[in-house]
């Protein structure tokens, strides 16, 4: 089947949802919004673990490289599965993953294990890992080509509620709102009581963990219950494995160029939120409960963003928004780094807003007209995610070069360089030859 070419002159009336298998992609829908809720519940971890390990923002940035190493190292194996017994048998496997790595969170807690910790939260990226890598493809699609973009962004909106939903129930049931001073942690010290209180707040991440294992569960359930609807290349047939799979991958510029773009964008992302809190109280001074709630508002600009950009892109080049999206978060936290204070965390927030339409974007395009290879081409750039893992220990090494949380801002803002460049210029990118859309509509579960 020969991929469609979008004529950019025809008017943008086809269909968003598609007419079979509703159920299938609601399902598949609320998938984003799962699996960011422990993406977000990683940024109220590392203040957590950093006051219960007492240890430095360094050490706690490994919450993050920890998650996005089984990102990494489980993309691949995604697809190989899902190539060979299609998208429905991957998505439940990784439900189980990600279940299974909450429920590690109960011995961890128990033996106030930072290691340990560090361990489940890979096993919950590797279940995210297959979600990625199977549910973005299947929405762009799951429907109307002509319409994958704008479908993909339509479900990845209902990511930023899950992240909202995350920050929430970290702030409410795992902060404490307890933070002792020096004197205070000398005093319960002396009293033998600091230990019993590190483990209390140790524990406080676990109930949270444990819910969502049990709803983790249920979903995979109603996924396993559920007749999906054929989809091109559900299953990848043996002349598609014969073309060259990975290997054909690296002869497309504009392919990899989106690959390097989403590494640096989900950097910039992670970097950003995984230390907005710490911004916000080393330069307006608020509590953590304050921090918390204010790391919630930016996550709601976050959403918005995902909602109207979507709409937007009605009228609006989705590769002309990116590049103007990331130019204007570049200026942004360049005013974060030069205004600390409230002007600066405002500017920080905003960015959230800006930086909302450019996964699912760059992935759509990324992916767009790979044919029997977009399984492949998915797990690579899913599997840039490993950005997350590697640009926010930078921000730490910067932060303890420069004891600045406003200095260590121009990691992201130089990873929004890179996304612009894509935009303007990567897509422009042609390659030598087209890939072929071979196989015919299979069953995708």
């Amino acid at each position: 089947m020969s991929p469609v070419i979008e004529n950019p002159e025809q008017p943008r009336t086809h269909s968003l949802i598609p007419r079979q298998g509703k159920l299938a992609f609601f399902l598949v829908t609320g998938l984003f919004f799962l699996w960011a809720i422990p993406n977000n519940l990683n940024d109220v971890l590392i203040r957590q673990f950093m006051k219960s390990f007492e240890i430095t923002r360094l050490q706690a940035g490994l919450v993050q490289s920890a998650f996005y190493l089984g990102y990494f190292v489980f993309s691949i194996p995604a697809a190989l599965v899902m190539r060979r017994f299609g998208y429905k048998t991957g998505l439940v496997f990784g439900l189980i993953l990600y279940a299974s790595g909450t429920f590690l969170f109960f011995p961890a807690a128990s033996a106030r294990s930072y290691p340990l910790f560090l361990m489940a939260l890979f096993v919950i990226a590797s279940g995210l890992g297959f979600l990625e890598t199977g549910a973005n493809p299947l929405i762009a699609q799951l429907g109307d080509p002509e319409s994958s973009v704008r479908r993909l962004n339509f479900s990845q909106a209902f990511n930023p509620i899950g992240s909202i939903c995350g920050a929430m129930i970290g702030t409410l049931f795992i902060f404490s709102g307890v933070e002792p001073h020096a004197r205070e942690i000398a005093q319960m010290k002396a009293q033998g009581v600091y230990e019993a209180f590190l483990q209390h707040e140790t524990a406080r991440v676990l109930a949270p963990y444990l819910v969502l294992g049990v709803v983790v569960l249920t979903w995979a359930f109603l996924i396993l219950r559920t007749q999906f609807p054929a989809v091109a290349g559900g299953q990848t047939s043996s002349a598609a494995v014969r073309d060259g799979g990975y290997i054909r991958l690296l002869r497309y510029p504009s392919f990899l160029f989106a690959v390097a773009a989403q590494f640096c964008y989900v950097g910039a992302q992670v970097g950003t939120w995984s230390y907005f809190i710490q911004y916000a109280q080393d330069y307006t001074h608020v509590s953590e409960k304050t921090a918390g709630y204010l790391l919630t508002t930016t996550l709601a600009a976050f959403a918005v963003g995902r909602f109207a950009s979507s709409h937007w892109m009605k009228r609006i080049s989705p590769a002309k928004m990116l590049g103007f999206f990331a130019l204007v978060n570049m200026l942004l936290l360049g005013i974060g780094m030069t205004f600390v204070g409230w002007v600066g965390l405002i500017a920080i927030l905003l960015t959230s807003f800006f930086m909302s339409l450019m996964f699912p974007t760059i992935f759509a395009l990324g992916i767009k007209d790979l044919g029997p290879h977009t399984k492949e081409g998915a797990s690579l750039i899913v599997m840039s995610i490993i950005g997350g893992a590697v640009f926010t220990p930078l921000m730490g090494v910067a932060f303890q070069f420069t004891k600045s949380m406003a200095v260590s801002m121009c990691v992201p803002l130089i990873c929004y360089a890179v996304v612009a460049g894509y935009a303007f210029w990567g897509l422009r990118i042609t390659s030598s030859q087209k890939l072929e859309a071979r196989p015919s509509e299979v069953p995708c579960d």
